[in-house]
């Protein structure tokens, strides 16, 4: 084969690629804001109020032990100096007592509260997955992403996804 048919041959197959890749990207494409869909379904604020029931009591005693240790402090600050010493230094053990049991309890709370919103998130998550493939299959997608530097509002389907969990069935 000469030289010049090996060039042609060359350039043929690397135009087949090209043409090929090209097809393949004329596909049909959807992108997925995940924090919008996490934070505006109604899967999700279902899921945020259900948590803020089920810690409100915990948060509202949090919030009774707070407040009780600061009306110590200024107590201590305010009358600390008329207090006897042995007076003075039980209230500040006291005080200090209360301070730990707070921190204790507040991140108790805090990693309790974590670890149940992740669990009913994975809920929102699992419905979102399923209602994202329902889409594809019903509409012709090629590929659906979730998150992009920068999406053209054409091939953003996060509203479509929200209105769609929203008409979805809750599967419970």
């Amino acid at each position: 084969m000469s030289h010049i048919k090996k060039i042609l041959l060359a350039i043929m197959v690397v135009g087949g690629l090209f043409s090929g890749i090209q097809a393949r990207a004329e596909g049909k494409v959807g992108i997925i804001n995940t924090e919008k869909v996490m934070r505006d379904s109604d899967p999700a604020k279902k899921a945020m109020k259900k948590l803020e029931k089920e810690f409100e009591k915990r948060g509202q005693d949090l919030e009774k032990l707070r407040l009780q240790a600061q009306k110590m402090q200024e107590d201590l600050e305010k009358n600390g100096v008329t207090l006897a010493e042995a007076q003075r230094k039980a209230k500040e053990r006291e005080l200090a007592d209360m301070s730990r049991d707070f921190q204790r309890k507040q991140r108790e709370l805090n990693e309790d509260f974590n670890a149940r919103r992740n669990e009913e998130l994975q809920g929102v998550v699992d419905r979102t997955n399923k209602v994202i493939r329902s889409i594809a299959e019903k509409e012709g997608f090629d590929l659906i992403l979730q998150e992009a530097a920068y999406v053209n509002p054409r091939v953003d389907i996060t509203e479509k996804v929200i209105k769609a969990l929203a008409d979805a069935p809750t599967g419970k």
